[in-house]
Order: structure tokens, then C-alpha cells, then sequence
């Protein structure tokens, strides 16, 4: 039986356990990513481990989510990652070198690798043949330190692509159908790896644009083969060296299969509140709109940006909205400027932005009362794009370049305009001058990491008692996202590294007095529903919570990242059917049935029993009863 290209990347990398599915299995990591969202922190959990340098391949700090640094204390993290990138011997892209992911795939990404970052749109570089996986950032200190990523070893779904992207018609919306098909949770426990004939006629930019994407269906991460479009890439980065071959055998099995035919495929658009609100674009068409966004992570290639400069060419965007527009990175700006595409929009009446992440985690560009945003991004949930009363509407660049055009949302096959020709004879210009080099071994030891006293060390993590007792302090309902639990944005971006502070925000625009609640009440459990903690990676989602001494969260199933930073921080991820459970109710449960997996829970204040699972490997369960990852490695350790 042959193998497919996902089994492939994994046999080659299993440090602990066996390649069976449903089994527990420790990863050697050969690249590790950090953002400035999260990278404080990871690296001040680096940092407890006591190690004198990182041991993967390759580490990379970088700076996006914050590169404008609004607040102060946002300069003082910049300074921070600078100097312990430099301590430690990773690499540091510095503020305006653009978006982590694009930059990533660009510069280091290689196929056969895997790669874990603590962002959970890493699968981005999967588009070149790599396994790359989004984490909380303890994972990826972990891993950073040389230490193995655990995970169960996921099922393998096959998307089978057919024909040929048409006019007007883009890879976004290769992945919005599949959006469509799955739903946000259907590829919970998959890896995606796409294959078919189709597969050769996508270049690697469009390949990101699905794996970046893909993270939104709950899937570990998505893949693409490494074949002669990879090949050419790297060619363009002048990175040849770092090419393989590798793709899935003829005989390979899958898990699941499901069939996106590009030939008939219509531009579609994920109308507000979910990326899976899936509307094909004639039947939306007309809807009036007040922004329109390019550029992010998900759309911020060259190809993206060159075809918006081509559908602008001689054409200018509705006076009556505004557009903007953040290349994923200082490469692409580069090339928009040789190349005359950079004036085109200027003159067009796109202002143009540094690249970074900026509008779409709401670092400007915020959408007013109930505005209309069409976004080239990847996720639109409530309070996305720093408001919870803007409505975020996602597109592909094609969609929301006509939409910006006629001012309200526009189907782009009925707009002429050059196809973009993906010809690179010479090669991308190269330019690294933004990215800071690990230092030599010896001078490492002289850096100073500077720390701004807004840096905050986190408090020791403890043992939890053998039973829980307390009440719930929130109720919520089913598809949470970590933007819920803790917004993005101006509100919290800049206090990333000062836990006490940004706990406040916790749970902010769904009830502002929960973090007051908490902290009066010193212990307390939360109640969700399904897909409790989707979306991004951002483990504050979860040390926030801890920081309010929420012991525990009872919902009917949780997203597979925020499921394992509730564990490395300490909280329980207990599964039940919440209906019946209200807020106020105070619930007691001991812990005993740990090892089992099941115990019953009491509901002290409705005289009822709650039957209560938990889906725990022996390490998670050694990671809770030591009080989080840093408290059980610190003891693994001595």
C-alpha cells in the first residue's frame, strides 16, 4: 500500500510512538516561527527552559501583527524579540519585512520539513511540500528547545482537484468551497492534502492562499505535493537547493475524499460571521459595501497584487468607499515597485499600507457600525478587524477588486482584464537585508536581552488540587473563537507580554464583567458548546483565563490548538452536554477518574450529576497534574 505525501513527511519525522492513527506520536521539528502577537511570550517560555541557544534547524522571529507599534509597550516587545533572537540563535525579521507566513514560505520554508509556529496560519508553507503546523507558543518554546511536538496522528483527507481556475475565478475560492463543503469544523482530526490533475495548473502563491485558508476548517494542517511548480519557485527565491520531489504514491489511501472541479467553480464570497458562510457571489451581488481590504497573509503575494494592479490599469476605485492595501511582504512591495504596479494603485486610489497584518486583526482600517468590509483575509467573526460591529465579508482578490471598482459587492468575470502572467526568468529581486542573521555563538553569550518593565514573567504554575469546587462564572454558545475569549486588535495587541493586564479583556465583547467577576470570585469554571476555542493559535486565549483562575471549561467539543493550550496552561478541558448547566450554578468534581477518562461531576446548585470525559494521552495528563507545560517540563527537567 503505498503512502501519501502527508505519511511521507511524518514517518521521517516520528522521535516517540508509531505512525497508527488515533495514536499519540512526539515530532521532530526541523523550523520554528514566532510572531510579536505571541512571541513574547513563547520566548519567555523559552526562556524557563534554561537552554543556552535553540536546537531546531532553523528559528525565525518575526515582527507584523504590531509593526506599526501603536503603543509604546508594542516597541518595547520589538526590542525584546531582537535581542533574545539574538541570545538565543534564531533569525529576527524586523517591523516591515512583512507578514510572517509570506515571508516564511518565501525564505525558509522546504519541502519534506516540518515546521510549528505559534500562529495558526503556519499551514501556509504546506504549500510547498512541508508539513507546517500551528501551535501555542509553549509547544513551539518546547520545540525550539529541541524538544518533540505531540499530537495524535491525524487521518488524511484527499481533496481531489479537477480542471482549471477560469477568468475571474481565484484559489480563494478553491478553498472557500471547500469551507463550504467541511464546514469550520469538518476537517477537525485531518490532515487536508490535495491532489489531481488540477493541482498542476495552481502556482505556489495560490497553493498558500488554500493552505493559509485551510486552518479555518479545523484541520491540522493542509499539503501540497513538492513537483515542478515548487521547483520553479525556488528557483525564483534562488533557493533550488532546498528542493525535493515529493509526492503521494499511485496506490496511496485516504480517509476521506471530496472533489473541487475549478472548471465550474464561481467566485465565492463568507459572508459576516463565519468563514463557512458561503454565498456564491450572484447571490449576493449589489450588496452595498464601505471598505475594501488587499493584502494579509491569506492574499498578499505578488500574483495577488499584480492582478489587482491589472484590474485597476486605467481604472479607479469608487469614490464613495475607502481601500487599502498591506503586500504580505517587503519582496512583494519591492516588485510592485519595479514593475509600475505600485502607481497603478496609488493612482487608481488604493492607499497603500507597509506590509504587514495590520486591518485584519484590526490595527487600523477598522470597520465603522454595521459597515460592510470586503477583506482579502481569512477569518471575519465578531469583533474581528478590532470591531464587534463591523461586518467582514471574505473575497478573493478578483472579487474585492471589482467590488472596490463599482462600490458595492461585484462579480468579476464581468470586468475585462489582462490575465497575469506568471513569467520570472531573472528570478525575485533578494533582498535580506530585513532579516537579522542568528549571531555567532560567542557574541551570543554578550547580548543583553532588553526588558521593558511592561514584560511580565509569568507566575509559577501549581499542582491542582484532587478535587474542584466552584461556580460558573460564563455561559457561551457553540463555535467561540479565541477572538471571542480574548479580542485582537488596538485593545490588546501591545499588552501580549503582561498577562495581569490583558487578562482584563478577557471575554471583553461578550460580557465586560467577566475578568471582574473572576478576579473577585479567585476560582471558576466557564461553559461552551461546540468547537469551543476555534480559529487562531493565540495561547492567550487560554493563560488568560488561567491568569483569572478559571480551573476548568465544560463544553461538548473544543478546537484542536486551543484544546491543547487549555491543557499546557493548566486548565481542564472536561467534555460534556452543557444544556442543562446555567451560569451561577456551582459545580463540584473530583478528579480521581483522571486516568479513566470519565468522571461525574455534581451540579451542587440543580442536585443533578454531570457524566464528564476527557480525552487525555499520559503526557497531557502529567502536564495538568503538574500545573501546565512549564511547571511539568521544568520537573521533566530536574
Amino acid at each position: 500500500m503505498g503512502l501519501t505525501v502527508t505519511e511521507k513527511i511524518l514517518s521521517t519525522h516520528i522521535g516517540e510512538g508509531k505512525l497508527e492513527k488515533g495514536s499519540v506520536i512526539g515530532l521532530k521539528i526541523d523550523q520554528c516561527l514566532t510572531q510579536d502577537s505571541t512571541g513574547t511570550m513563547a520566548w519567555l517560555q523559552f526562556e524557563s527552559l534554561g537552554l543556552p541557544k535553540v536546537k531546531c534547524e532553523v528559528a525565525v522571529s518575526y515582527v507584523d501583527h504590531t509593526s506599526l507599534s501603536f503603543k509604546g509597550e508594542s516597541s518595547d516587545d520589538h526590542l525584546f524579540l531582537r535581542t533574545v533572537a539574538q541570545k538565543f540563535g534564531a533569525f529576527y525579521s524586523k517591523a516591515g519585512n512583512g507578514v510572517c507566513h509570506q515571508v516564511h514560505y518565501e525564505r525558509f520554508a522546504a519541502p519534506g520539513k516540518t515546521l510549528l509556529g505559534s500562529d495558526s496560519h503556519t499551514p501556509t508553507s504546506s504549500a510547498l511540500g512541508m508539513i507546517a503546523i500551528g501551535a501555542g507558543g509553549a509547544d513551539v518554546a518546547v520545540s525550539m528547545g529541541g524538544g518533540y511536538f505531540y499530537t495524535r496522528v491525524p487521518k488524511v483527507m484527499k481533496v481531489n482537484l479537477l480542471g482549471k481556475l477560469q477568468h475571474g475565478v481565484a484559489a480563494k475560492d478553491v478553498v472557500l468551497e471547500v469551507l463550504r463543503q467541511l464546514t469550520v469544523k469538518g476537517g477537525v482530526g485531518y490532515i487536508i492534502e490535495y491532489t489531481g490533475p488540477g493541482v498542476d495548473t495552481l502556482s505556489i502563491p495560490e497553493r498558500a492562499t488554500i493552505t493559509n485558508m485551510g486552518a479555518e476548517t479545523g484541520a491540522t494542517t493542509s499539503v501540497f505535493p513538492s513537483d515542478h511548480v515548487t521547483l520553479e519557485f525556488l528557483r525564483q527565491q534562488s533557493r533550488e537547493r532546498d528542493w525535493i520531489s515529493l509526492e503521494a504514491d499511485a496506490d496511496a489511501v485516504y480517509d476521506k475524499e471530496i472533489t473541487v472541479d475549478m472548471d465550474n467553480l464561481e467566485p465565492l464570497v463568507a459572508m459576516p460571521g463565519s468563514p463557512d458562510n458561503i454565498k456564491p457571489i450572484s447571490e449576493v451581488e449589489g450588496t452595498p459595501i464601505h471598505q475594501v481590504y488587499l493584502g494579509s497573509c491569506t492574499n498578499g503575494s505578488y500574483r495577488d497584487m499584480a492582478i489587482a494592479g491589472l484590474m485597476l490599469e486605467g481604472r479607479r476605485v469608487n469614490k464613495e468607499i475607502e481601500v487599502a492595501c498591506s503586500p504580505g511582504s517587503r519582496q512583494v512591495e519591492q516588485q510592485l515597485l519595479e514593475d509600475g504596479t505600485f502607481e497603478t494603485m496609488v493612482r487608481s486610489g488604493v492607499r497603500m499600507l507597509e506590509p504587514g497584518c495590520h486591518a485584519c486583526i484590526g490595527m487600523g482600517f477598522v470597520p465603522g457600525y454595521q459597515h460592510y468590509s470586503v477583506r482579502t483575509v481569512n477569518r471575519n467573526w465578531l469583533g474581528r478587524g478590532g470591531s464587534k460591529d463591523g461586518k467582514l465579508i471574505l473575497a478573493s482578490v478578483e472579487v474585492a477588486v471589482a467590488s472596490a471598482i463599482a462600490g458595492k459587492l461585484a462579480d468579476p468575470r464581468k470586468l475585462e482584464y489582462p490575465e497575469f502572467q506568471d513569467v520570472f526568468e531573472e528570478g525575485f529581486d533578494i533582498d535580506d537585508s530585513m532579516i537579522l542573521p542568528p549571531v555567532a555563538e560567542a557574541d551570543a553569550s554578550k547580548v543583553e536581552v532588553k526588558r521593558a518593565p511592561n514584560i511580565k514573567a509569568i507566575r509559577p504554575q501549581t499542582p491542582p488540587p484532587a478535587s474542584f469546587e466552584a461556580e460558573v462564572l460564563l455561559k457561551v454558545g457553540d463555535g467561540i473563537s479565541t477572538d471571542d475569549i480574548l479580542p485582537a486588535g488596538s485593545l490588546t495587541q501591545h499588552l501580549r507580554s503582561n498577562l495581569p493586564e490583558i487578562a482584563k479583556y478577557t471575554y471583553y465583547y461578550i460580557d465586560r464583567e467577566f475578568a471582574k467577576r473572576a478576579e473577585a470570585a479567585s476560582s471558576g469554571f466557564i461553559i461552551g458548546g461546540d468547537n469551543y476555542g476555534q480559529g487562531s493559535s493565540r495561547e492567550h486565549a487560554a493563560l488568560a483565563p488561567w491568569q483569572l483562575n478559571i480551573k476548568a471549561v465544560f463544553a461538548k467539543s473544543y478546537a484542536r490548538i486551543h484544546k491543547a493550550n487549555l491543557i499546557n496552561a493548566g486548565i481542564f478541558p472536561f467534555e460534556t452536554d452543557t444544556d442543562a448547566i446555567d451560569m451561577g450554578d456551582k459545580i463540584h468534581i473530583d478528579l480521581a477518574g483522571l486516568p479513566t477518562g470519565k468522571l461525574v461531576g455534581k451540579n451542587l446548585t440543580k442536585g443533578t450529576d454531570i457524566p464528564v470525559t476527557i480525552e487525555l494521552g499520559q503526557r497531557d495528563l502529567d502536564i495538568l497534574m503538574c500545573g501546565g507545560i512549564l511547571a511539568y517540563t521544568r520537573a521533566k527537567a530536574s
